[in-house]
C-alpha cells in the first residue's frame, strides 16, 4: 500500500513527458512545413533556380557570363538560341514579332485542327452535316471552329508582314540565302493549307473555290496540260496536276478525302519539319539579324566594302 502513490506519480510523470515530447515534435514538424511552404514560395519567383529544373536541364547557373554561355552551348534545349544575341535585332519596333506570332497561331491551328478531327468526317453525305452540327449541338463547337478559321486568316496575315520584314530589313541576304528559300516554301505551305481547308466544309464557297483554283493549276508550266511545255511531256486532263490534287476530273468525293489529307497530314507535317529547319537555321546564321553595325571610324581604316555608319568618340555621327 505505501508504493502506490509513487507508482501514480511515476506513472503522472511519464505521461506529462511523453505528451511535453508529442508537443514538442509537433511544433518541429509544423515550423518545418512552414519553411518547406516558404522555400517553395520563393522558388517560384526563380524556378530556374530549382533543384527541379537543375535535373531537367543539368546546366550551372551561376551569374557570370561565361557561365551563362556554357549553358546555351552544351544544352539541346538552350541550344536552340544563340549564346549572345543583339539588343537591337530583338527590338519589337525591329521584328514586329511576326515570326513568334506566325509560329503560335500554328500551335493554335494544330491544337483546334486535333478537335475538329473528333466531330469531322471527309465524305460528302456527312461534311457538310459535320459543320452544322458542330454550330448547333455540340458545345462551343461553333467556337472551335471560329478559333481555327480566323487563326488560318490571321496566320497568312503574319507570314505575309513576316516576309515583307525580313525582305525590308534585308535578311535574306549573305549569309541567310538558304534560310529565306526555306521561308519562302513555309509561306508557300501557308497558303496551300488555307486552300486546302476551303474545301472541307463541303459548301456552294468551297466547291467553287477548288473549282476555280484547280482549275488554274491546268496551266501550271510542265505539269498542267494547258501550260508551257505540258502537252510536250505528254501531260493530258486525265494525268496533269490538276487531275492529282482532284482525284479525277471534277470536284467530288475523291476531292474531298484528298484535301482532307492534304490539310491534316501531310501538309502540317511538312510545314512542321521546315519550321525546325527554318528556326535552326536562324540560329547557325548568327540569331536574328539585326539592324547595321555602328562602328566607329577607328575601327574601318582598313575595312573594304560599303561605308558603315561611322559614330565618333564624342557620340556625334
Amino acid at each position: 500500500m505505501p508504493d502506490e502513490p509513487n507508482n501514480k506519480s511515476s506513472n503522472g510523470g511519464k505521461a506529462t513527458g511523453l505528451l511535453d515530447k508529442v508537443q514538442q515534435e509537433a511544433r518541429d514538424l509544423k515550423e518545418m512545413f512552414t519553411e518547406k511552404a516558404k522555400a517553395d514560395l520563393e522558388s517560384l519567383k526563380e524556378p530556374e533556380k530549382t533543384q527541379a529544373f537543375r535535373s531537367i536541364f543539368r546546366v550551372k547557373h551561376d551569374e557570370t557570363p561565361r557561365n551563362r554561355a556554357l549553358s546555351v552551348l552544351s544544352n539541346v534545349f538552350f541550344h536552340l538560341h544563340p549564346a549572345k544575341v543583339n539588343r537591337d535585332a530583338v527590338r519589337y519596333s525591329y521584328t514586329w514579332g511576326m515570326g513568334g506570332i506566325t509560329f503560335y497561331l500554328f500551335i493554335v491551328l494544330t491544337f483546334t485542327g486535333v478537335l475538329l478531327m473528333f466531330y469531322y468526317h471527309p465524305t460528302k453525305i456527312q461534311a457538310y452535316r459535320d459543320i452544322l452540327y458542330l454550330h448547333h449541338d455540340v458545345p462551343f463547337g461553333q467556337l472551335l471552329r471560329n478559333m481555327h478559321r480566323w487563326a488560318a486568316h490571321l496566320m497568312i496575315m503574319t507570314v505575309w508582314l513576316h516576309t515583307f520584314r525580313v525582305f525590308l530589313s534585308g535578311s535574306y541576304k549573305k549569309p541567310r540565302e538558304f534560310n529565306w528559300c526555306v521561308g519562302v516554301l513555309l509561306m508557300v505551305l501557308t497558303l496551300l493549307l488555307s486552300f486546302t481547308g476551303y474545301l472541307l466544309p463541303d459548301d456552294q464557297l468551297g466547291f467553287w473555290a477548288v473549282t476555280v483554283g484547280t482549275n488554274m493549276a491546268r496551266a501550271t508550266p510542265l505539269l498542267g496540260h494547258e501550260g508551257p511545255f505540258g502537252r510536250q511531256l505528254g501531260m493530258t486532263p486525265f494525268n496533269d496536276v490538276r487531275f492529282a490534287l482532284l482525284g479525277g476530273s471534277i470536284v467530288d468525293a475523291n476531292a474531298l478525302l484528298r484535301a482532307y489529307i492534304w490539310h491534316c497530314i501531310a501538309i502540317p507535317l511538312m510545314a512542321a519539319i521546315f519550321m525546325g529547319l527554318h528556326f535552326w537555321r536562324v540560329r547557325k546564321d548568327g540569331g536574328i539579324s539585326g539592324p547595321s553595325p555602328v562602328m566607329l571610324e577607328s575601327e574601318i581604316k582598313d575595312q573594304k566594302g560599303p561605308r558603315p555608319v561611322i559614330m565618333h568618340p564624342s557620340g556625334m555621327r
